[in-house]
């Protein structure tokens, strides 16, 4: 906000020299060339920084997709094993488990290169 609020000030101040309604100083710009330029100037060098700025935030939210992935997949990993320890325990203790086809998706294992094959190649098309 203080962005703003200076620019209001700079440019009232330019405006109200070079209109003549502040008489103090002497008028270097009666046509507003000068601040139409600067402000156009200015405009560049701003788009360029939100530019630069969008740029980083992409970066940054690309590292944290990968991130997640990476989590979910040794999540997905880890599941996998806990299913497994489960049904081996269950066998060992002679508890009769109902057939479950869940049960035996959840415990083949999977494979992160699979996934992010499959995941590019849904990304790209």
């Amino acid at each position: 906000m203080a962005f703003v609020a200076l620019h209001v000030v700079l440019f009232g101040f330019w405006t109200l020299v070079n209109t003549g309604l502040l008489p103090i100083l002497p008028k270097w710009d009666e046509s507003f060339v000068i601040l139409g330029t600067s402000a156009s100037v200015e405009a560049i060098f701003l788009s360029t920084f939100v530019l630069i700025s969008q740029n980083r935030m992409a970066a940054a939210a690309d590292k944290r997709a990968d991130l997640d992935l990476h989590i979910g997949l040794l999540a997905e990993h880890e599941v996998t094993k806990l299913v497994a320890m489960v049904s081996a325990i269950t066998e060992r203790m002679g508890i009769e488990t109902q057939a479950d086809p869940e049960i035996g998706e959840l415990s083949q294992d999977v494979a992160p290169d699979a996934v992010l094959d499959e995941i590019e190649r849904n990304g790209s098309a």
